[in-house]
């Protein structure tokens, strides 16, 4: 009895913390139209302190979406357009000679902000891309023999093209597992395609306006973290990142030749944070197994590496998850 009486408890304190949520919808929609989807995975990798890498061809509105989201809240915002010459201390700072002292002055550089847009993040090659690692990771930056710790909430947005491969480079398995959620973006339909010519054609493009203080966020990270999890949720999200490890134990013996390597431990945690922000989002104090489905895509595709006879037969890694999730038991 107790425990319906803490659920209840929890509805009520999620439904009036949440309440922001709409806020930050309705200034965002101003901006972006369409791309629903795209909108709701930014605000849950803002509340469970997830980075998050968009995929799509150019001039869908990846970097709109992320400037956008960031002018809606009150802090610091830096956009690092990645390029094949960028060096890891354009990205975290360096060390300058002082004349006047002798010594050595730390430059800081733009990773020290809330919000980082690391735009076309391919573009790059791999020292720099590892320069993000230990900020997105571990939360700070080692700038010579001196550690920073970065100021939440921090968020590294990246954004990437999958038609250009000429000066692009392939990001490392390590870099990508360290995405919380990978979005792909696709065009969007007739309707909004019209709207977006007459945004973009009227005299004033909408701008988006501040409705929240990086302390909000914080605040609401600790209620999203009371959202309740049933233990046959927990053992839901196991056995789905256990049936990309081992399909043949759960039935799916068609797909093991297809599955090079499946999701780490890394992906259980993010598909239980990614759940618990997705029901918050939707304005419930508990978790149940539609909020585990709706996120699993964005949470997996990047964490299930294909082998060669998978891509030789134009077999996807969202495929593969639907198997997963239309075989693994649903409590």
């Amino acid at each position: 009895m107790s425990e319906v009486i803490d659920i209840r408890q929890i509805n009520e304190l999620i439904e009036k913390e949440s309440a922001f949520v709409d806020l930050i919808t309705i200034e965002m929609n101003k901006v972006i139209v369409g791309q629903q989807h795209m909108v709701e995975s930014l605000l849950i990798g803002l509340l469970s302190k997830g980075h998050i890498l968009l995929e799509g061809v150019p001039g869908l509105a990846k970097t709109l979406a992320i400037n956008t989201l960031a002018s809606t809240i009150s802090a610091d915002f830096s956009r690092i357009q990645f390029t094949p010459d960028l060096l890891p201390a354009d990205v975290v700072g360096t060390q300058i000679y002082n004349q006047k002292t002798g010594g050595f002055d730390v430059r800081k550089g733009p990773i020290f902000s809330n919000f980082i847009l690391a735009d076309e993040i391919n573009r790059a090659p791999a020292k720099v891309q590892s320069a993000l690692l230990e900020a997105m990771q571990e939360k700070q930056v080692t700038i010579g023999d001196v550690t920073y710790k970065m100021e939440e909430p921090f968020l590294v947005m990246a954004t990437m093209n999958p038609i250009e491969q000429e000066g692009t480079y392939p990001l490392p398995e390590a870099q990508v597992d360290r995405f919380m959620l990978k979005v792909v973006i696709t065009y969007p339909n007739k309707k909004d395609e019209a709207q977006i010519i007459r945004h973009n054609l009227a005299g004033e493009f909408p701008k988006a306006n501040s409705v929240l203080k990086p302390a909000d966020i914080l605040k609401a990270r600790e209620v999203v973290r009371q959202v309740y999890m049933d233990e046959k949720i927990e053992k839901y999200i196991v056995d789905i990142v256990f049936a990309s490890r081992s399909p043949e134990e759960y039935g799916l013996g068609k797909l093991k030749d297809l599955i090079s390597f499946g999701g780490s431990p890394r992906a259980s945690i993010a598909l239980a944070k990614a759940a618990k922000a997705y029901a918050f989002i939707k304005r419930r104090g508990y978790v149940i197994p539609e909020d585990v489905r709706a996120v699993c895509n964005d949470v997996l595709r990047h964490r299930i590496g294909l082998t060669y006879e998978a891509e030789a037969e134009n077999i996807t890694s969202e495929e593969i998850i639907a198997d997963i999730l239309n075989t693994v038991e649903v409590p």
